[in-house]
């Protein structure tokens, strides 16, 4: 029994934010010495990003808790402050995305056996898997499970679980939703890790609904075939996720890159003794990941268009993204049956998740250009 992605769904917030803007917020902030604000210029320059999206149109407009209307000064609100725009927020995004997988996939929702979540950026209980099943009238004896704080490349555990499910449940159908509130957490620093930060990363959610049952001859999909997990020799203190009084923290060393760049072949190593991508589906955790990765492979530059697109429209969306391209792959019309995919993410430690999908595709008239496909959402303030 092979558990295959049937359908994925997405979602961001309404509130776009122009890169250059971001910027020049950082750069201009009352007091801010000339050396950060080179700094953040060239962190925000060098991303290769345009646009990203935000629960928080006070990035845009101003307003408390998060900015100065009068100074436009970025203020530090407490960690009990941004949890709850986590707490207010981030439903309606895990629905809107699980919707959307639901209707790509031609699912009822009463069809929907286990609900699995993975988020990062915050905590409420009861928590994200429960709020699916209410909010999206699911049947109350779902089997629920929460990934929390795994980081971004939490959306590959998320798929193992919902494949092992499948395997143990052979009339499982899982809803997989990751959704993450980066957004939050972006704070005013010198730090050249916390500018890193503030630079890269963005708000959005996906969904997959996974099962193991036969499928429509017409349906493309993902096989799911293999998962490994590797700890790389270094990194542990170069890639960390805290909690602090004023927010989670995040460290990002510029060593991250060249650990990745020296180790990321040997941890996938276990798929790649038999098999030769295709495609690659890499987290675009940033440009100079991206970077490492195609240098460690030699990859010519499209075997990551798909990432490298993502990164310039929407940011690090944390353990969301993945599935952002993995979307792209389902859905593009040129895709070929048979063709294998290499997913790859990066989570603290410095832990190395990676997945080898088939592509499925039969005869069938193409998908709808997805590169757009994002559903915006209307959040309650």
């Amino acid at each position: 029994m092979t558990a295959r992605i049937i359908g994925i769904g997405t979602a961001v917030p309404q509130t776009r934010l122009d890169q250059s803007e971001v910027r020049d917020l950082f750069a201009g902030q009352p007091g801010v010495s000339r050396l950060t604000a080179r700094l953040v210029a060239a962190a925000f320059d060098h991303a290769d990003i345009d646009t990203r999206h935000t629960v928080l149109p006070e990035l845009v407009s101003g307003g408390s808790p998060f900015i100065d209307a009068a100074t436009r000064g970025i203020l530090a609100p407490s960690t009990g402050a941004r949890n709850a725009v986590y707490t207010r927020e981030a439903p309606a995004l895990f629905a809107t995305a699980a919707r959307d997988a639901l209707d790509r996939s031609g699912v009822d929702a009463s069809e929907v056996t286990h609900v699995v979540t993975a988020s990062c950026t915050g905590f409420f209980a009861p928590g994200p898997e429960f709020r699916l099943v209410r909010d999206l009238g699911l049947d109350p004896t779902v089997s629920r499970e929460h990934l929390g704080f795994l980081g971004c490349a939490a959306a590959l555990p998320a798929l193992r679980s919902a494949a092992r499910i499948c395997a143990a449940d052979p009339t499982a159908t899982v809803l997989v939703v990751c959704g993450e509130i980066c957004t939050i957490h972006l704070r005013r620093s010198d730090d050249p890790d916390q500018i890193v930060s503030s630079a890269v990363f963005a708000d959005g959610a996906a969904a997959a609904v996974v099962t193991g049952m036969p499928v429509d001859a017409a349906t493309p999909h993902l096989e799911l075939d293999r998962f490994a997990t590797a700890i790389t020799q270094d990194g542990e203190s170069d890639m960390g996720w805290t909690i602090g009084d004023t927010g989670f923290e995040m460290t990002l060393s510029a060593e991250v890159p060249r650990i990745i760049g020296r180790e990321v072949r040997g941890a996938l190593e276990p798929l790649l003794t038999s098999v030769a991508p295709d495609t690659w589906a890499v987290h675009p955790g940033g440009k100079s990941i991206l970077d490492r990765v195609q240098g460690a492979f030699d990859l010519p530059d499209a075997a990551l268009a798909p990432s490298r697109d993502v990164l310039r429209h929407y940011g690090n969306m944390s353990s969301a993204t993945v599935l952002f391209i993995l979307q792209r792959l389902l859905e593009d019309p040129a895709r070929r049956d048979g063709a294998r995919v290499l997913a790859l993410a990066f989570a603290p430690g410095l832990t190395v998740e990676s997945a080898l999908l088939t592509v499925r595709a039969p005869a069938a008239e193409p998908f709808a250009d997805a590169l757009r496909g994002e559903t915006p959402v209307a959040l309650a303030r």
